[in-house]
């Protein structure tokens, strides 16, 4: 059974979460820097040292154990426990250092209201000593990551609060409706459409609760294709099978190729208000504390 916990078990423990994120020893060999052998072995010695059986590897690929899952689990809070320490004593000797961990949405980069680059510049002069970490996900894996620690600062369109976030406002993204250059409505007139009658065309939709589906939802428009990023959508977009909606910044370089076109965009639109979140508690370190106020800083 395990002991004391020693930094060789907090270093085996690290290579075991970058082994399971990446699917195997092989993927995480990149990401760790060190040869698959020395992974493998690294993951033996965790095995013996735990007494379990962490990962199966074979044919059908590699896969976690039910016992490695749980492991899993628990390194996270383990190592975000960890992080959470070094930040309180680098609050002791009021410093910031250590590890900062920004999640972002997608395609907000384009954006001519983010200043999120001017943030980080800001950032960067205030805090030399922390080593920043930018993240791009999903809201739900930006909110859950909020949460358990994984992430400390996330930045995502306003939908729905969360009573154990914090939220400030920082910038605002219009979403446009867009057709793909081999659908039926590119190139016609779309003057006579209505919320209603695009309910006869197929719409491309985010499968997570977010603005989209929420426009989605209340518009009544059937979703008949699920994507989970912007790529995704203006992929599924491009295919010319369904209508879908993408920031309008992000589809512009597709209409200057002649691969989409916004569908009577007076009419089929909706705006996103971009906010900046931070768990409520357990208080978040104070380079988050900061990196937040240079979001709010930089979009004043």
């Amino acid at each position: 059974m395990l002991g004391q916990l020693s930094d060789m078990d907090l270093r085996l423990l690290q290579v075991f979460k970058s082994v399971a994120e990446c699917g195997g020893m092989s993927a995480a060999e990149l990401e760790l820097n060190i040869g698959t052998s020395t992974v493998s072995r690294h993951m033996k010695d965790l095995e013996t040292r735990l007494g379990l059986t962490l990962c199966r590897r074979g044919r059908a690929g590699f896969a976690l154990t039910a016992e490695g899952q749980r492991v899993y689990d628990e390194t996270l809070r383990l190592l975000s426990a960890v992080d959470a320490f070094r930040s309180s004593i680098d609050d002791i000797h009021r410093r910031m250092g250590g590890r900062l961990d920004v999640a972002v949405f997608d395609k907000t980069a384009s954006n001519p209201a983010a200043h999120i680059g001017d943030a980080i510049a800001l950032f960067a002069e205030q805090a030399p000593d922390v080593s920043l970490q930018m993240h791009v996900a999903a809201i739900p894996a930006i909110e859950r990551g909020l949460i358990d620690g994984s992430f400390h600062v996330g930045i995502i369109p306003a939908h729905r609060a969360s009573q154990s976030l914090v939220y400030a406002h920082l910038f605002t993204e219009t979403m446009l409706l867009y057709c793909g250059a081999r659908h039926p409505l590119y190139g016609t007139d779309h003057a006579t459409l209505t919320w209603e009658s695009l309910r006869a065309y197929q719409l491309a939709g985010l499968g997570y609760h977010s603005p989209n589906m929420e426009l989605s939802h209340s518009a009544r428009l059937p979703r008949k294709a699920t994507g989970f990023d912007q790529e995704s959508i203006a992929t599924l977009i491009l295919s010319g099978r369904y209508l879908g909606f993408l920031p309008d910044h992000y589809a512009e370089a597709f209409e200057r190729q002649g691969q989409m076109q916004a569908v009577l965009p007076a009419q089929f639109f909706y705006r996103c208000q971009f906010v900046s979140v931070l768990r409520k508690s357990p208080q978040p370190p104070r380079a988050a504390q900061a990196f937040a106020q240079c979001l709010l800083a930089a979009h004043g």
